[in-house]
């Protein structure tokens, strides 16, 4: 899939230019919203660590934190426990399971840095997690 979607060089320029809190902001508030709904619960190993996400095509890179089985955004730009990178394409992939993380990373598509334990345990998390019917929708409307 991830040949399939091509994002255009000006979001790109754009997404570089967007600081850092504020696309953590919205990247937690859609986390949120999905642990409030049930599809996303974070396992309490997650509790008091830090992660970073970025879209490596579109420049936008989120800061958050697990506290109290919440998410929350990380304003102060410290170092994250895990770090995450991938292109656009591969993350929609991976959040409708269409390719699995193992995939993604074994061709370096999916840049993973920091504590390796707690990288397994994201993994496995989100390999568990049940995807919402209008997720795997969304994935079947764009092939």
């Amino acid at each position: 899939m991830s040949g399939a979607l091509q994002v255009p060089a000006l979001f790109a320029k754009v997404g570089r230019r967007i600081p850092s809190p504020l696309v953590s902001m919205h990247c937690v508030a859609a986390l949120e919203l999905a642990r409030r709904f049930k599809w996303l619960l974070p396992p309490q190993e997650l509790d008091g660590r830090s992660f970073a996400i970025t879209v490596e095509d579109l420049g936008l890179r989120s800061c958050f934190a697990v506290r109290d089985g919440a998410f929350r955004p990380v304003w102060n730009g410290a170092p994250s426990d895990l770090e995450l990178g991938a292109k656009l394409a591969d993350l929609l992939s991976l959040m409708r399971a269409e390719t699995d993380a193992d995939t993604l990373f074994f061709q370096r598509r999916l840049r993973i840095s920091g504590d390796t334990e707690l990288g397994l345990i994201v993994k496995n998390w989100l390999d568990a997690a049940p995807r919402p019917a209008w997720l795997q929708r969304s994935g079947a409307a764009s092939v």
